[in-house]
């Protein structure tokens, strides 16, 4: 009995980081809710972290932005009160405000006025490091360009 011809099956590729499933990095695995549990217990008394899963911490004067009312990502609203409170929130300093005061005493300062994309509300609650291990963080909506 003839089988036919033996192809090839192709050259063998490793699987894309990004987009396949991997029981630590795919949102919603174990080890991803596991890891995105030690990230919280870790930043969320430090630095009040939302767990927005695109961390930016580190260009933000160690501030959380998504403690802001208006959850702004590149700087204060234009609201902010001469005494440097919040206008959404008046018993709070604008986050922003605190962001540029930390961000003065960090060796790395520069990256404060860093144009920052859109949140990707899809990866609220997953781990931010995850996501920049694996590149998911750094995408960006169709058109936007820095």
């Amino acid at each position: 009995m003839s089988q036919g011809p033996v192809t090839s099956p192709g050259p063998v590729t490793s699987p894309d980081p990004v987009t396949s499933p991997d029981p630590v990095t795919s949102p919603g695995t174990a080890g991803h809710r596991a890891v995105a549990a030690v990230e919280h217990a870790v930043k969320g008394p430090v630095f009040d972290c939302r767990m927005c899963g695109q961390c930016v911490l580190h260009s933000t004067g160690m501030t959380c932005p998504m403690t802001c009312p208006k959850t702004l990502r590149n700087g204060p609203c234009g609201g902010v009160r001469e005494d440097g409170r919040c206008e959404v929130d008046p018993s709070m300093r604008c986050v922003w405000l605190r962001a540029f005061e930390r961000s003065r005493r960090l060796p790395w300062r520069g990256h404060f006025t860093d144009l920052r994309p859109p949140v990707d509300n899809r990866l609220a609650g997953s781990s931010s490091w995850i996501n920049l291990l694996t590149g998911r963080d750094r995408r960006t909506p169709p058109g936007w360009q820095p």
